[in-house]
């Protein structure tokens, strides 16, 4: 059997979630099918109609597995027609709009019927199920664009004294009443442009008292004897309402298309700015504050029970220094703000715009009238697309954290299965040789197989010591005892257990301490010296220093002391730099017995948790040169950490 597909036809008025549900409620009743709702746009648009709403229904759609689609058309009814037939629906869900009775005479004489009569003529084959949308108690009237308070109080002010100034400059002349008529006609449209449509009108009216008293046999008396004068009148006062009316029109028009261009173009601004991931919530409000002319902007979010915990917004001049309450217990703390800022609670001071139930975006220092509400309510659904780019920041983060995880354990538990088991297997075998009962060994053959299980006891030491300390690092457990260390008190620990002269120490008297933990020091120095004894056997490797922090890199603008460790094998090609640090790397393809590859990358987490670096150099003379950099001690324990970083005055 062929899949239903219902279409669902809107046209950005408050029923879109009731036809919605309405069709998925439908969609029940049948073996699988899909659900599509289709938005027609008409040029002359919605009264009622707002981003926070196309936002929600597309959401909505979404959630219920169907698929949200717009279309532009002068006929919704064919437009949705010609929609549901290229789609092989086979159900068309409309609703019923609420029409005032004149209206809906009016809209079959010219138009052939109701929107949801023309589609049921015209489906064919397709099934129409029409909703009837609920009273509301509420009818939704079109707004009229505000010319300005002033602009209409100049335009009537105009109307009572520019007819009077006509009818003097009329008195100077001989004239008839078609002169006065279409001087004061002339008045009255200039008093449209003005002030808009009522100030057109009083002063048309107030202009036909005028000529018919001065202009109008009898003169100076209202009354009018000739039938044409009457007529002549009459024509002025309905022709100066029309053009009036019409004048007004076209000026509204005006301001309203002006101010569409100029919401299109910061609506063009933000979606330009989110396809090229610069549209950030700091930015969208310092935008919000250039477009109102706000004093601040802030997103503040609410949340049932205590106010505990919540910090306050970064990037703003003045946040509030605690969440603040509503009547029903809801705090209401600042998520993101710009300008000047301050608590804010549903009831307080700011025009508020709802982002969705539980976050408002607030406009501080200015009221924005209700032209801007269709703007401002485009900003909610950037605010809110912002929002949820931030939780899938963090998810994306604990992802990767969680992923790095995963990874480093099955790393782990490799080693673990195999490099681990070549020291145990070594320790088995000269164990179980010596007790053996039956076999007689010399006194050099027993020495040479203890010999054994010490060395394979130290070699998994030393592994299962790096595998905790990599785990260690890897949960970001590692809290250093940051305090003054002096290179020369931990590189000849470090030392201990290496061949005698595979190492030579020329550091320069009276370096000063850095700061660090002496433990993890001693570790980071004794991994970078094994590894490069592992990898550039016999070469001659050489720890220097520099006795001051000249020349070398600040760290968090203060100077830093380095030891170097220099080798003169291989080297490492530049491209394998950055993985030399990776856990579990081996360069070269060495063998497995030469251990798990952290040793590296254990010596870099302990630099960087006490505030440091590790880097590799080329040697001059070919080779690798491992500089461990850290801070100079200011003297006291963890002086420096307890401070922050260092602020530079220029």
């Amino acid at each position: 059997m062929a899949r239903e597909r219902i279409v669902i036809g809107l046209n950005g008025s408050d029923d879109a979630e009731l036809l919605i549900r309405r069709a998925a409620r439908i969609l029940e009743g049948f073996d699988g099918g899909e659900l599509a709702a289709v938005h027609i746009r008409t040029p002359e648009g919605t009264p009622d109609e707002s981003p926070q709403d196309l936002e929600a229904r597309r959401r909505l759609i979404l959630e219920l597995g169907g698929t949200y689609h717009t279309v532009s058309s002068q006929d919704p009814a064919l437009a949705l027609l010609d929609y549901a037939r290229k789609s092989g629906a086979t159900h068309i869900v409309v609703g019923q709009p609420r029409r005032r009775p004149l209206a809906g005479l009016v809209s079959g004489l010219f138009t052939g019927g109701t929107v949801e009569a023309r589609v049921v003529r015209g489906a064919g084959d397709i099934d129409v199920h029409v909703v009837p949308r609920p009273e509301s108690g509420r009818h939704p009237q079109r707004r009229r664009p505000d010319l300005g308070r002033a602009r209409v109080g100049v335009g009537f002010g105009l109307a009572a004294a520019l007819p009077v100034l006509l009818q003097v400059l009329l008195a100077a002349f001989d004239h008839s009443v078609a002169t006065a008529v279409l001087i004061q006609l002339a008045g009255a449209v200039g008093v449209a442009l003005l002030g808009g449509l009522w100030p057109a009108v009083v002063g048309a009216l107030w202009s036909s008292v005028l000529v018919n008293y001065f202009s109008t046999p009898p003169l100076g008396d209202l009354a009018i004897h000739d039938p044409q004068d009457l007529l002549s009148l009459l024509i002025f006062v309905g022709v100066s309402v029309a053009v009036a009316g019409v004048v007004d029109r076209s000026a509204r028009r005006s301001k309203e298309a002006a101010r569409a261009q100029a919401e299109a173009t910061t609506l063009g601004e933000l979606a330009l700015g989110a396809s090229r991931s610069e549209d950030t919530l700091e930015g969208i409000l310092a935008a919000a504050l250039d477009v109102f002319g706000a004093t601040g902007a802030g997103v503040f979010s609410s949340r049932d029970g205590q106010a505990d915990g919540d910090a306050p917004a970064s990037g703003t001049s003045a946040a509030p220094a605690a969440p603040a309450a509503d009547g029903d217990g809801r705090f209401w703390r600042m998520v993101a703000g710009a300008g000047q800022t301050t608590a804010w609670s549903p009831g307080a001071a700011g025009t508020a715009e709802v982002v969705d139930h539980d976050t408002r975006l607030v406009l501080f220092g200015r009221e924005a009238p209700a032209t801007e509400s269709r703007l401002l309510g485009a900003f909610a659904v950037h605010v809110k697309a912002q929002l949820e780019r931030r939780q899938l920041a963090v998810s994306r983060r604990e992802i990767l954290r969680l992923a790095e995880g995963n990874t480093m354990r099955t790393a782990i538990l490799r080693a673990v299965s195999h490099d681990l088991r070549t020291p145990l297997a070594g320790i088995k075998l000269a164990a179980g040789g010596l007790l053996q009962r039956t076999v007689t060994y010399t006194a050099e053959e027993e020495r040479e197989l203890l010999e054994t299980i010490d060395e394979c006891t130290d070699r998994l030491d030393q592994l299962v010591g790096n595998l905790l300390d990599m785990s260690r690092i890897t949960a970001d457990s590692v809290r250093p005892l940051l305090g003054p260390v002096r290179w020369g008190d931990v590189v000849d620990p470090a030392l201990r257990g290496l061949p005698v002269g595979s190492v030579r120490l020329d550091l320069p008297a009276n370096m000063p301490a850095v700061e660090a933990d002496p433990v993890l020091l001693e570790r980071v120095i004794a991994n970078i010296v094994e590894n490069a004894v592992k990898y550039a056997p016999g070469t001659g490797i050489t720890i220097t220093g520099a006795s001051d922090g000249v020349g070398a890199a600040t760290l968090d603008g203060y100077p830093s002391g380095e030891l170097r460790i220099i080798d003169h094998g291989s080297g490492v090609p530049a491209r394998k730099v950055l993985a030399m640090f990776q856990p579990f790397q081996r360069l070269h393809d060495r063998p497995q017995a030469t251990g798990v590859g952290l040793g590296l990358a254990v010596a870099d987490g302990f630099v960087k948790a006490m505030g440091g670096t590790l880097t590799a150099e080329e040697t001059p003379a070919g080779g690798l040169t491992m500089v461990v950099r850290l801070a100079l001690s200011t003297g006291s324990r963890g002086a420096r950490h307890a401070a922050g970083p260092r602020q530079e005055v220029m």
